[in-house]
């Protein structure tokens, strides 16, 4: 092998070795919008607060993930939102000041990636206006548009099995601006779903933002 085959060799080895190289998924968080205000009380299933004052752990994914839902189609079972834009889930703003608020019941949100992908996180921020808990956030992937065959659960905190979604592991957690974020262990598909059925303060279902990384 001459020298120009053995550097080609050796590049493309770099290349794979950093694009398998596990980092810190960043966020870019929005202004804190609740000062001092009294969190839901009572919720099951909820997981362990952190310390007071301290950021959320981040999550690793492989390097070389970029959000692949921004700007991407966004449907929903409500095809009629009470407020907002379907458009508003993908469009790179968090800040709360523009939400979508879908009716009571269980609902869900989905994004359409245009090709199957390999996933390994979603980010959501439903409400941070107050501090409060969505109930039965399940989150699941596949390249069937309609979610019959081939669908993948990545997240199910439906303890109960209320939503009718099979009964899940994951646990409940109060919403802050930090959001939240979900690890994905490199599930392939073209379409993601997001289901919530209300929360700790009223029925209905919120969204803010919603970001989906993999390559």
């Amino acid at each position: 092998m001459n020298r120009l085959s053995l550097f080609a060799a050796g590049l493309l080895a770099f290349t794979v070795n950093a694009a398998d190289k596990m980092v810190d998924l960043e966020i870019e968080y929005p202004e804190k919008l609740v000062k001092g205000t009294e969190v839901p009380k009572n919720i099951p299933n909820l997981e362990k607060p952190r310390a007071k004052d301290t950021d959320p752990v981040l999550i690793k994914v492989p390097g070389g993930c970029e959000n692949l839902a921004e700007e991407k189609e966004v449907t929903g079972s409500d095809e009629d939102p009470s407020i907002g834009d379907l458009d508003y889930l993908v469009d790179g703003d968090a800040d709360g000041n523009e939400y979508v608020q879908f009716k009571e019941g269980l609902q869900w949100v989905q994004i359409d990636l245009e090709e199957s992908k390999t996933l390994y996180a979603a980010h959501i921020w439903h409400y941070h206006a107050q501090p409060r808990v969505y109930n039965d956030i399940v989150i699941q992937v596949s390249d069937d548009p309609d979610f019959i065959d081939g669908v993948k659960t990545v997240f199910n905190n439906d303890h109960d099995n209320s939503s009718g979604l099979g009964k899940g592991t994951d646990k409940n957690y109060i919403e802050e601006f930090y959001g939240k974020s979900f690890p994905i262990k490199a599930v392939k598909g073209q379409y993601i779903r997001f289901y919530s059925q209300g929360n700790s303060a009223d029925k209905s279902n919120h969204y803010i933002e919603i970001q989906v990384y993999g390559r």
